[in-house]
């Protein structure tokens, strides 16, 4: 499909990759993998046309689309989410607006016979079956799909795209890319600014969607889910392995292996006939075997082993010293600005504990950072541990610093007493070495700012480390020595992260953050994924948890075990208990009755359990049928489907009816049994 052929790349003296080739097939899900400066974000330009590569080229069919999402992109302030992302379908609505000029023309021509006009009809033919293969009707439906998908609310769709981070904008980019149905997709880092939820959601639909994709990330578990084919970047190369992340990782180290014992015979045997030629070179009897050897000395090519990057980033946190048993406590805690972010938050974290925050963006992860930072209000109770000492690395901790300082200078302001004398050793064991130390920061890359910000929060002992995503920008192994040195730390760690694979085995207990709550989970990451899962699974049993039904908590409090966590629709946001006040008196069990009135009222209970049981049951039939849709409607055919969109909602609607009826009937059967 795309044919790479002959690829140089030269900046400065040394030539970033010499003579590449290699072929992009369909339906290829490929890793581009190599250490940071190795050309991968290189690669995706040129293939993208947005750069030229020294010599070589790159062959592509006419009809090829591509999709490209680089690491930094701007995004216009003067539009909507919505208005945003339908500029995805630009292509499209251009063709609608040649359509309407065609058929206008057509309207006013009566030349039936001649050329022109049987050319104008056969380019409006053309155009028609064009704009039936993509049946931009689907629109709205495919851009409501996608935008929920990837953590957006239905709110939202209208609000301006100023109004969203650097992180949300890069989910709109995301959508209008994907809205496109490319070709073929070249994402950069694509999870970067992605939570869990939207990471597993992008998953699924690069699984099913029929684009080729070629991709660079630094999440491992992403990388094993997605792709099939990886292409390392090695010493200007490239070595081609037809598997996944972690399988390429096993046959790569088994190549160096095969190199170096291939190099170890090879030096060898040059060495043995070399000193054979010494030894027999003067030797007339020998002058045959001499020369054929020296024959044989010309023609061999040395065995060359693959550049290894022995730089390793040396980080070990400090001792840390003595704290409270309980670093941090919250009790009933509450933060709202124009709309409650988490309520009723109730937590309570240990001395040496490491601990995990979870959940989509914007439901209070890095809000509960601050306020245990004190760097904003909060309403409730929340107390930081005696001799609590935080270190805290912020979300955007990199983009904080000075671009006009050198590397040195960053590091030699705030350092103080002995650590001045060490600067050059702790910027040599952070990969700053040589005349990398006075490099400004405004060249570095990505994750040469998250390691210069790293290095200024290991410059005084801490207790209580709070890292909010500082695993952005990390390569692999950066992030393996990161994740060894937290799991050395000997105090109390809050990690708020979206990589599954680094936060397994560090931490020991999760806090999911959704709906305007906190909920704690004993274990780790895999662990919390896979009980999620299966409480999903028994939900649905028991009645469906979507957002128009009814889904309870296993909360400990009786009263919030009542309470609906999604947001009801319309119907359903009657309160219960003013559906239940509003219901006729009833006695309390029975107690105190006649022989008559508790047989009248076990009849009623009877009556009531049996409407219950039928309600649940249409509501798993429901639940089924929607299932069904949604596994339809998220392949390439069904998403074209309008039928099976107008179907969906159809079943929604009546999910909430029969929802609506279920609450009624249970506060009804609740009161009778109090």
């Amino acid at each position: 499909m795309v044919s790479i052929e002959q690829l140089s790349v030269e900046f400065g003296v040394k030539p970033l990759f010499t003579d590449v080739s290699f072929v992009i097939n369909r339906h290829d899900r490929i890793a581009l993998v190599g250490k940071n400066g190795a050309g991968k974000s290189t690669m995706l330009k040129i293939i993208a046309g947005l750069q030229s590569p020294s010599c070589g080229r790159v062959s592509k069919p006419k009809e090829l689309t591509i999709g490209y999402l680089p690491q930094v992109m701007i995004l216009s302030d003067t539009m909507t989410v919505r208005q945003e992302t339908e500029k995805a379908f630009a292509s499209t609505i251009a063709l609608e607006q040649r359509l309407a000029e065609m058929n206008s023309i057509l309207q006013s021509r009566t030349d039936y016979e001649s050329q022109s006009y049987a050319d104008l009809i056969e380019a409006m033919t053309e155009l028609n079956e064009q704009l039936t293969v993509i049946q931009s009707q689907n629109r709205d439906a495919e851009i409501e799909r996608t935008l929920i998908g990837l953590g957006f609310e239905r709110s939202d769709f209208d609000r301006p795209t100023c109004e969203f981070s650097g992180g949300w904008r890069m989910r709109i980019e995301l959508a209008k890319i994907l809205l496109q149905r490319p070709t073929l997709l070249l994402l950069d880092e694509p999870t970067n600014h992605l939570d869990i939820e939207s990471i597993q959601w992008l998953e699924k639909y690069l699984a099913q969607s029929g684009s080729s994709v070629l991709l660079v990330s630094h999440d491992r578990a992403f990388l094993d889910n997605v792709t099939n084919r990886t292409i390392e970047i090695t010493c200007g190369t490239i070595h081609d392995y037809n598997v996944n992340y972690s399988k390429y990782v096993v046959l790569h180290q088994d190549r160096i292996e095969q190199q170096r014992r291939a190099y170890v015979n090879q030096q060898k045997e040059l060495q043995e006939t070399r000193d054979f030629i010494e030894r027999f070179r003067y030797q007339a009897t020998k002058a045959i075997q001499v020369q054929s050897r020296i024959k044989w000395l010309e023609k061999q090519v040395p065995i060359e082993i693959d550049e290894v990057d022995n730089s390793r980033l040396n980080l070990k946190f400090p001792p840390a010293p003595r704290s409270g048993d309980y670093p941090v406590i919250c009790q009933d805690l509450r933060k709202a600005y124009d709309h409650v972010v988490f309520d009723h938050v109730d937590l309570t974290i240990r001395r040496g504990e490491k601990v995990a925050f979870v959940g989509r963006n914007g439901e209070g992860k890095s809000t509960l950072v601050k306020c245990i930072m004190g760097q904003i209000p909060f309403d409730g109770s929340l107390k930081v541990g005696h001799g609590v000492k935080i270190g805290y690395y912020a979300q955007n901790q990199a983009q904080l610093l000075d671009d006009d300082l050198s590397v040195f200078d960053t590091i030699d302001r705030v350092a103080v007493g002995d650590i001045r004398t060490k600067i050059r050793d702790i910027l040599g064991a952070f990969l700053f070495g040589g005349e990398a130390i006075d490099k400004p920061v405004r060249v570095l890359s990505g994750g040469e700012r998250s390691r210069l910000a790293m290095i200024r929060l290991l410059l005084q002992p801490v207790n209580l480390l709070i890292l909010d995503e500082p695993t952005n920008h990390l390569d692999i192994p950066s992030k393996q020595v990161l994740k060894d040195a937290i799991q050395a730390f000997d105090g109390t760690v809050i990690l708020v992260s979206h990589d599954r694979d680094f936060l397994d085995s560090v931490v020991q207990k999760v806090y999911e953050f959704g709906h305007q709550r906190v909920r704690e989970h004993l274990g780790g990451i895999y662990e919390y994924l896979q009980k999620k899962n299966l409480e999903n699974l028994q939900e649905l049993e028991k009645r469906p948890s979507t957002a128009a039904v009814p889904a309870f908590t296993s909360s400990t409090s009786p009263q919030s075990s009542a309470a609906p966590s999604a947001t009801p629709s319309a119907k359903t946001a009657v309160d219960p208990r003013t559906a239940a006040a509003s219901l006729p008196p009833l006695s309390g069990g029975g107690r105190g009755l006649s022989f008559e009135q508790q047989k009248a009222l076990k009849a009623q209970t009877a009556k009531l359990e049996r409407q219950i049981k039928a309600i649940e049951d249409k509501l798993e039939d429901l639940q089924k049928q929607i299932d069904e849709l949604e596994a339809r409607m998220s392949t390439p055919e069904g998403s074209q489907d309008q039928q099976l969109y107008i179907r969906h909602a159809a079943l929604k609607s009546e999910m909430d009816d029969v929802s609506f009826e279920w609450l009624e009937a249970s506060e009804k059967l609740e009161k009778l049994q109090d």
